[in-house]
């Protein structure tokens, strides 16, 4: 880098490479692939700092919360590059995102590199040569504030984790973890499967029927109508019942089947007349551009797309300059970009089609910050789809879409019609009952913004009631009070009450918005948070918590209750508002917190923690299903015990492992009965291993029954992060484990038979004329030999324990069945993928039944049939085979080129800051550095 030149520092490469096609020769920039530096593992301090003030949190929570940080390992080579280009530069600029985050990532940059030249801030939300121009002209110093808040946020976290988290390690299970945001987040989802727990359904029938204009111009016209009264009261519906199956309305009938049918009957060709009709103009308004909640939502709606898919997605078009910044709580759009698309609605579907005044957004979100204007597309002017469909494609091209007709289209005009609402009346051939049908329709007379686009909805528990009347979209036949229609096709019809619906990624995100619980920008990666940690599972969209998820939340209620308080944890949230404002000293705030004070009702946590008392494990891992059957969180997964009957001294109750695919509102008493019944015990110890010294068990898993070894539990270091401790893990070995035989259950199988399924894969020789090996293998699909990249099936499961070497190479004599076959008609035609644009088919296959458009092919898993398999769920498979992409195999020449050996680096010191922030000195070692971290990485909550 010459002499003179200016050095600007983002985030990550592509945003680097963006920005450099905009600025001159004078300008270098670099990434810092994300943060450089963080608050070490407590295990990575120095010798002589473990035992002092920052022992326990790299955190000295008695002198003003002071943090200690340290440049990450794999962060010094590229710290030392970003020195070396800033000797040469006579100005520095801070380009990182322009939230707290980023203002964060830039002060540790400052603290870093230390530099002497002049720094300035520099700050945009899009990435346009129009953005970087006006960011280069005004740029600004460093905002302490928005570092101090968000240095809180990071040291709020490291406390609350690495108090509680041990709690649940020591109660619950090893390895698990509690976070600010991801355990609240936790809270909703198993409350809602409690109330889905506790839910008793109820049964309640209505009447509809076809009604025909029998005068006027629309003379033969039909309309279906749903009877809402009888003799003079309401009918009831669902929403009149509560979730425990009581009628809980006043003066409603409630119509049972016999009384449902006994209506039809009684009003059978009998005539109705009109007895209103109101007509109401209908207006529809666009919704605001996005956010980034109710992008994450949209996406999820209408791309099938997770919140931390969409947000990788949206993160790529904004570093390549197609949108504006994508973390942001503000539904605003600036001059430019309103005129812009008023421009292209415009052009693209009239000038009727656009309203004569610009349309404002006011933004709702509590404590709005991280960019001040909307997620649209980037520029003075929009590209239409149609011009980037040649440079994006996939998931990118699809996200951009939505952005680009969601932002035209929140500035279009109101969509417009009509409602019309009308009452009919129909007695009874005897004229004992009277009753009254209503039906409403809409017709929309002007498209407007829904020309463009048409926001989502999430599942409503109710949609289906309406207001006791049937609804459409038809228009209605031109009727007048007074008028007589026909009666015909009078049906009864049977409805139960539906628990509430479960979360999904888009209702969670807005629920967790909605109580203004953590940030927006940060709940794609609270939602990965608590599947990775295995509290909630998906089951398609919906989010099903796990039973380590409901005996992880009693504790936390039961003990640190206002931790996971939704008001409390939304006031923290406007607390650190408060603090980025300057309205609040952080110290005194982080004070209260931790130590508490005697003026609040809230302990602090250290009290919380300190004064926990004794926690009965197994009362917490308990969770009562009724008649005496409980079940409790065991050490290798949840079983059902059976404690109703009475007991001998020492006899341990009966017992039954619960499948994973069994959902907590589906593990009522029949089907812990069932499952009693069906296993002999749950984790079914079958001896000692002679061999290992192992205990060997039987169970039954997501995929059936199966033998496991028990490994001794591992111990892991208090206070390791999410990502240590899932390479601790990974780096653990594994138990060996087989399925069971067809042949064989659970109630029969022996250790000897166990250990023998064990022992597979089973070497039976090698083959004399290659010299390869050849073994018998257990697959997913059945049992096989396998001799290099050769595979062939056998006839049983059996045969892979008495198979020899000589019958193993007699098949392989044999031709091999399916190579060079003509292909097989599909099973199943399923439809159009819409990735692909090509149809969808289930085909049998080499390894069992797969899905396929032409190009991507998915083995359906084993809980699928052909049968059963839908076209939402082939989507999804061929979506997420698609995502994994290839598998990279090594060829001969990559095999062969080995990477030279890196030099040992030197043993450096780190200059110790005296301020309170500072990086204090410390002498590492020569360590192999790990994975490189994504560009731009958020801090967890």
């Amino acid at each position: 880098m010459s002499v003179g030149r200016k050095l600007v520092i983002v985030e990550s490469p592509a945003k680097a490479r963006t920005i450099s096609n905009y600025l001159g020769d004078s300008y270098a920039v670099e990434a810092s692939v994300g943060h450089i530096r963080d608050l070490p593992q407590p295990s990575d301090l120095p010798a002589d700092m473990k035992k002092g003030p920052f022992g326990r949190f790299a955190v000295d929570v008695n002198d003003g919360f002071t943090p200690y940080y340290e440049v990450y390992p794999d962060k010094k080579k590229k710290v030392t590059e970003l020195k070396r280009l800033l000797k040469d530069a006579d100005e520095l600029y801070l380009a990182t995102d322009e939230d707290r985050e980023g203002e964060a990532i830039a002060w540790h940059l400052l603290e870093a590199l230390r530099p002497k030249v002049p720094v300035k801030r520099m700050v945009f939300h899009e990435i346009t040569r129009e953005a970087i121009e006006r960011a280069l002209e005004n740029t600004r110093d460093l905002d302490d504030r928005l570092v101090d808040a968000q240095e809180t946020r990071r040291i709020l976290d490291r406390l609350y984790g690495y108090e509680v988290s041990p709690v649940l390690w020591r109660k619950v299970r090893q390895g698990l973890s509690a976070g600010r945001v991801q355990s609240v987040a936790t809270r909703l989802v198993v409350e809602r499967e409690r109330e889905r727990m506790a839910f008793v359904a109820a049964n309640y029938w209505d009447v509809s029927g076809t009604f025909t204009a029998q005068t006027g111009s629309d003379a033969g016209t039909s309309f279906t109508a749903k009877l809402n009264q009888l003799d003079g009261k309401r009918v009831a519906t669902g929403r009149d019942f509560n979730d425990a199956g009581q009628l809980t309305a006043k003066n409603v009938t409630h119509l049972d089947e016999a009384g449902a049918r006994a209506l039809v009957a009684e009003l059978a060709d009998q005539p109705a007349k009109v007895l209103s009709l109101e007509t109401k103009p209908y207006t529809r308004r666009p919704a605001a551009p996005f956010t980034t909640s109710t992008l994450q939502q949209e996406a999820s709606r209408k791309l099938r797309m997770s919140s931390k898919q969409a947000m990788r997605v949206a993160q790529t078009l904004y570093e390549n300059g197609y949108i504006t910044y994508m973390r942001t709580d503000s539904s605003a759009l600036s001059s430019q970009a309103i005129s812009a698309a008023r421009r292209q609605a415009a052009e693209l579907y009239g000038s009727d089609f656009v309203p004569a005044k610009p349309r404002t957004y006011a933004t709702k979100a509590k404590g709005a910050q991280e960019a001040h204007e909307a997620i649209r597309p980037a520029g003075d002017s929009f590209r239409t789809p149609a011009q980037v469909a040649n440079v994006l494609s996939g998931d990118q091209f699809k996200l951009y879409e939505l952005i680009w007709k969601r932002t035209v289209a929140s500035q279009m005009a109101d969509a417009r019609g009509s409602t019309a609402t009308v009452k009919l009346g129909v007695n009874s051939a005897s004229g004992s009952r009277e009753a009254v049908f209503g039906a409403s329709g809409t017709v929309i007379t002007f498209r407007g913004f829904l020309a463009a686009y048409e926001e989502g909805r999430d599942v409503e528990r109710y949609s289906e009631d309406g207001k006791g009347e049937a609804k459409g979209d038809a228009r209605m036949p031109a009727m007048e009070q007074g008028d007589t229609l026909s009666t015909s096709d009078l049906e009864a019809d049977g409805h139960t009450t539906s628990a509430p619906p479960r979360f999904t990624e888009a209702s969670l995100v807005k629920a967790l918005e909605e109580r203004g619980i953590g940030r927006p920008s940060t709940y794609a990666s609270t939602i990965s948070t608590i599947q990775d940690r295995g509290y909630v599972n998906n089951r398609g969209q919906a989010l099903v918590p796990s039973w380590i998820a409901f005996a992880v939340i009693r504790l936390l209620e039961e003990h640190f209750d206002q931790l996971i308080d939704y008001d409390f944890t939304a006031q923290m949230e406007s607390d650190l508002d408060e603090i980025a404002s300057g309205e609040t000293d952080r110290v005194a705030w982080l004070n209260n917190f931790y130590f508490g004070a005697e003026d609040q009702p809230k302990r602090g946590l250290k009290e919380l923690v300190d004064t926990l008392g004794d926690i009965d494990a197994r009362d917490i891992n308990t969770v009562p299903i009724g008649e005496g059957i409980v079940l409790r969180v065991g050490r290798y997964g949840p079983y059902v015990e059976d404690l109703s009957g009475e007991l001998a001294e020492g006899e341990n109750p009966p017992r039954a492992s619960v499948p994973d695919e069994v959902a907590p509102d589906e593990l009522t008493v029949a089907k812990a009965r069932e499952l009693l019944e069906t296993q002999s015990d749950g984790d079914i110890s079958l001896g000692v291993d002679p061999a290992s010294g192992h205990e060997i068990v039987a169970k039954t898993g997501r995929f059936g029954p199966y033998v496991t070894e028990v490994l001794p539990e591992p111990e892991f270091e208090e206070g390791l992060s999410a990502a240590a401790l899932k390479r601790a893990k990974a780096a653990l070995p594994k138990p060996r484990t087989a399925s069971l035989f067809k042949s064989q259950s659970l109630s029969t199988i022996t250790l000897e038979e166990a250990l023998l399924l064990l022992s597979l894969p089973r070497v039976l020789g090698v083959d004399p004329e290659t010299g390869t090996e050849i073994t018998a293998q257990n697959g997913r699909y059945g049992p096989y030999l396998k001799k290099g990249t050769d595979s062939r099936t056998i006839a049983s499961e059996e045969q892979l324990l008495t198979i020899t070497l000589e019958e193993a190479l007699e098949i392989y004599k044999q031709p091999k069945r399916g190579r060079g076959a003509t292909a097989s008609a599909p099973l199943k035609e399923l439809g159009t993928d819409p990735t692909s644009e090509k149809p969808i088919v289930v085909k049998d296959g080499r390894f069992g039944p797969y899905v396929t458009d032409g190009t991507t092919n998915r083995t359906l898993p084993k809980d699928a049939s052909v049968e059963s398999i839908t076209f939402e769920q082939a989507v999804e498979l061929l979506a997420e085979k698609r995502a994994k992409g290839p598998v990279k195999r090594a060829t001969k020449a990559s095999a062969a080129k080995k990477t030279p050996a890196k030099k040992p680096a030197a043993k450096t010191a780190a200059a110790k800051k005296p301020a309170a922030k500072a990086t204090a000195a410390k002498k590492t070692t020569a360590t192999k550095a790990p994975a490189k971290r994504a560009a731009a990485k958020k801090i967890e909550e």
